[in-house]
Parts: C-alpha cells; sequence; structure tokens
C-alpha cells in the first residue's frame, strides 16, 4: 500500500481499533462503586485518540508544535531548513528588532526578569505607567491597564464587569476567551451570525429591556477570515439601545488604518465611541500580555477588581519594554511598515484568488485563509508545503467547522513579493496534486459514520 492511501481492510482495522471498545460490564449490587479517576475519560480524549490512530496509520506527521530554530519572522529555520513562513503574528516584523531587542535586555539589567507578585501588592514600576499610558494614547481614549496574559484579559474584564442581570451579545466567530469570560460573570449569553448586524438588531428589539446592562463584543479584525466589522454600524447601534461595545483588537492594531491605529482610524470613528478596546501585545507588539483601554473609570474599577490583574503577577520589565518600544516604533514608522504589511497582503489575497485558491472572506489584512473544507486533507496539504519550504499551520475541527478546515496564512511587513509569488504557486500545485489524489479523508470520514 502507498503511503498515505488506505486500504479497504485496513481502513475497517482502522476503524474497530479506534471506535470498537467493548461496553463496560455494570458491577453488581454488591460490589463497591469504582470511580472514574483516569484522565483518559476526560471528554475529547476518545477523539484525540481516534485521530492519532488514524494519522499513525496513514502515515501523517502532525502539522503542530513544529520546532522553530530560529526567530519566527518572515522565514524561519525548522528541522535544519529554512523556510518561509506565514505561521507568524509578528505583522510588522519588529520581534527581533533591534531597538525592541535592546530595550528589553536592558530592562533585565534595571528591573530583573519578574516583579515577583500582583501590581497591587508588590507596587508599580514606572514602565507599567509608561506602557498603559501610550496605549490609551494610541487609541484616543483616557486610560489602560495592561494584564499578564491576552487570553486572560478577556476572561477577566468580561467576567468582572457583567453579572447575572445582564446580557451579553457576541459575534458568532468570537474568540474563545470571550466566551469564558460570559461564562465566568454569570450572564446571559447569546451569538450572532458572523457580521449580521440585523440579527443584533434584532435580538436587541427583543431583548434589551429585559436586562440591567448588555454587551456587545466584536472583533475588529477576525482571526480566522480576515475580514473586519462595520464599526460605525455598530456604534449607532449601541448608542440606540444603550449597551456597551467592546471591540477585540488584538490583531487589527498595526495592521488596520493608515497609520496602523486600528479599526477606528480605518472607519473614521471616534475611538471614544467605543466604550472598551481590548488588545493583546503579542502580535504586532512583539511580546506578550493583554490591555484593556478607555474611560478612566472603567480602568480603575479594573485595577482594583479584576481578578486577572489584582491575582496575577505583573508583567515583568522586558516583555513590558518591548511592547513599549515596539508600540513607538508603530507609531513613529520611518521605515514604512505599516504600508508595507498593507500591500503585501492585497498582494498574497490577489495573487491567491489568481490561482484559483478558496480565500472566504478575507480582505487583505494579513489575515488569509486558504479554505479546503477537510481537516485531514488541510493537515496533508500543511505537511507537504513544508517539504517544499512553505510553513502554513492548518486550523481544523473543532476551532473551525469540519467542512471549512483550511490554512492560515499570516502575512507580515518583512515578506518579499518573490517570497508571496513563489508560496501561492506552491500552494496552488500541492493543492491540486490532493484534489487528483484518492480523497483519502472523505473515505475515512465515511467510514466513520458507517
Amino acid at each position: 500500500m502507498s503511503k498515505g492511501r488506505l486500504s479497504d481492510a485496513a481502513l475497517r482495522s482502522l476503524i474497530s481499533e479506534v471506535r470498537g471498545k467493548a461496553p463496560v460490564a455494570m458491577p453488581a449490587a454488591s460490589e463497591p462503586r469504582r470511580y472514574d479517576t483516569a484522565f483518559d475519560t476526560l471528554p475529547g480524549y476518545e477523539t484525540l485518540r481516534m485521530q492519532r490512530a488514524a494519522a499513525d496509520l496513514l502515515g501523517v506527521a502532525s502539522p503542530f508544535f513544529r520546532t522553530h530554530e530560529q526567530r519566527a519572522g518572515a522565514v524561519s529555520r525548522i528541522a535544519g531548513r529554512e523556510v518561509i513562513n506565514f505561521a507568524s503574528y509578528d505583522y510588522l516584523g519588529l520581534n527581533g528588532h533591534p531597538a525592541v531587542a535592546a530595550a528589553a535586555k536592558a530592562a533585565v539589567d534595571e528591573y530583573g526578569t519578574s516583579v515577583s507578585a500582583s501590581r497591587l501588592v508588590a507596587g508599580e514600576r514606572p514602565f507599567h505607567a509608561a506602557l498603559e499610558r501610550r496605549l490609551a494614547e494610541v487609541h484616543g481614549v483616557e486610560d489602560a491597564v495592561a494584564f499578564v496574559s491576552g487570553h486572560a484579559t478577556n476572561v477577566s474584564a468580561i467576567g468582572q464587569i457583567t453579572g447575572p442581570a445582564d446580557l451579553i451579545l457576541h459575534d458568532g466567530l468570537i474568540h474563545s476567551s470571550v466566551i469564558t469570560g460570559a461564562q465566568l460573570s454569570g450572564a446571559q449569553r447569546r451569538s450572532f451570525p458572523h457580521n449580521d448586524l440585523d440579527t443584533l438588531e434584532s435580538i436587541l428589539t427583543a431583548e434589551r429591556d429585559r436586562w440591567q446592562r448588555v454587551l456587545i463584543v466584536v472583533e475588529s479584525l477576525y482571526s480566522m477570515d480576515g475580514d473586519t466589522i462595520d464599526l460605525p454600524r455598530l456604534v449607532a447601534i449601541k448608542q440606540r439601545f444603550g449597551a456597551w461595545l467592546m471591540v477585540d483588537e488584538a490583531h487589527g492594531l498595526g495592521v488596520l488604518g493608515p497609520t496602523g491605529r486600528g479599526i477606528a482610524e480605518a472607519s473614521g470613528v471616534d475611538p471614544r465611541q467605543v466604550d472598551i478596546w481590548m488588545g493583546t501585545m503579542s502580535k504586532t507588539l512583539a511580546s506578550c500580555g493583554g490591555y484593556i483601554a478607555g474611560p478612566a473609570t472603567l480602568v480603575d474599577y479594573l485595577k482594583l477588581t479584576a481578578s486577572g490583574f489584582v491575582y496575577s503577577v505583573g508583567m515583568p520589565a522586558p516583555a513590558t519594554m518591548a511592547a513599549l518600544t515596539a508600540l513607538e516604533l508603530l507609531i513613529a514608522d520611518t521605515d514604512g511598515r505599516v504600508t508595507r504589511l498593507q500591500a503585501n497582503s492585497r498582494h498574497f489575497l490577489e495573487r491567491a484568488r489568481a490561482a484559483g485558491l478558496d480565500t472566504g472572506l478575507a480582505q487583505g489584512h494579513a489575515i488569509i485563509p486558504i479554505i479546503l473544507g477537510d481537516s485531514l486533507q488541510a493537515v496533508l496539504l500543511s505537511n507537504r508545503l513544508l517539504e517544499r519550504g512553505v510553513n502554513v499551520s492548518p486550523i481544523v475541527h473543532p476551532a473551525v467547522p469540519e467542512k471549512s478546515a483550511r490554512l492560515r496564512c499570516f502575512v507580515t511587513a518583512d515578506h518579499t513579493r518573490d517570497q508571496i509569488d513563489r508560496a501561492v504557486a506552491i500552494i496552488a500545485e500541492e493543492r491540486e496534486r490532493l484534489l487528483h489524489e484518492a480523497p483519502v479523508a472523505k473515505r475515512l470520514s465515511a467510514a466513520a459514520r458507517s
């Protein structure tokens, strides 16, 4: 049997192996009750085991946790080979920038590698205030607060400002951290179809008067699809219904708007009309952590009550100074990184569409999905691309619905036109090869359902 092809007998054997478990005998009434203490009984573990068994039998290597042997920017080194890299959020190429690296190194010398505890109890450092002040200025609002984790920022902020008397409405493609925060809050949570503001209005018309507060949460630039929001209409909706509007700008800062200041700049909207700006420092700002920016009263409240801030260590000096320096470089943009990123993104999208690739909802803003519709094909294609010197990560179920599995390409300011052209050509060639080969994934899925 050739590698990557599954015979009918092997297929039946695989399905029998990964699905055919003997029923567990129930203990007699006189026997002591037994409890599940094995971790392999956790929900979803059986699915993981089945996926791994299928991959092993098919000879498909895992495309996840690939080891990068150097800074992963427009290029990286994996398994001793240099590859064109489209799996990095380093949109402006500031990770490793000499000024960013120098600031982080100097911060270690002056302040060490940790602030040791929560800022509330261990005290402040001047770099925290400097970063928060600059973030507020960039967003055009009164104040900001930095958290040590981007995920914890959404969880803590949403979990703190809403409660059982409130309603949270979020886009159907919102980041999981928003959902976790909503669940923590105890508020009623409802989603509306992606960017379907008519449905959002309908829900508010029917539901608004039942709730004390309503929080609408959207992303400025959606990380799976690369499309943006209608911010002017969202502002009008939240004003009409007396709601809060929270915009997750994690992927928008440095990417959207003429100077990279995000969706408000791109849309011509006064940023003070958005109640809560959320962002992360792991993308454009070449560091880690997250932040909330908005009215001073909101920031003051979160600093004293949000569990992810009060009970978590403050950002360490190297990470804070790296983010602050990257932010200063974004503001100055003396070498035109924002313009280069935007031009590269449009070029990638144009070339991909010209090659007949399905780019879904992408608008040419740094994130370009290649929709494949099958998780195994996405994995196979990602592995074949790596063999040809292109690193792109697959996004598969359950991160996206099974029929919308994809490769997700992140474009940066440091990619060259030649790198983009070569990568798109290789993706198109390998995609065509897969289409003409035996549809292994479809046969496996059909057999697993039988």
